[in-house]
C-alpha cells in the first residue's frame, strides 16, 4: 500500500477551500500569462486583494511570476494543482 502524504494534501485543500484563491486559480487556469489588473477583473477583486492572494499562491509553490518588460503576468506551477483544477470542471478558454 502507498502512503499518502497527508500533511501535503491537507495542506493543498485548504489552499482549494478560500473561495477567493480558488477563483484566481480557476481564472489563471483560463488564461495562463495573465498580470494582477486583468486578473483582478476577471473576479471582480481589488489588485490589492489579488496580490495577497498570490503572494500566497506562490509562497506555496502553486504560481510562478514571468516579468514581460515592465508587466509581471502570473501562471499555474503545480501539476497537482492543474490536475485538480481539471477534476473539477475547469477547462481552458
Amino acid at each position: 500500500m502507498t502512503e499518502v502524504d497527508t500533511a501535503t494534501w491537507a495542506a493543498r485543500f485548504d489552499m482549494l477551500s478560500d473561495p477567493n484563491r480558488l477563483e484566481i486559480l480557476l481564472a489563471m487556469h483560463r488564461t495562463p500569462d495573465i498580470c494582477v489588473s486583468d486578473l483582478a477583473e476577471a473576479v471582480g477583486r481589488t489588485e490589492n486583494a489579488v496580490s495577497q492572494a498570490l503572494r500566497v499562491l506562490r509562497r506555496q509553490g502553486w504560481v510562478r511570476s514571468v516579468r514581460v518588460g515592465r508587466t509581471v503576468n502570473y501562471q499555474l506551477d503545480e501539476g497537482t494543482v492543474h490536475d485538480l483544477l481539471h477534476w473539477i470542471g475547469a477547462r481552458r478558454s
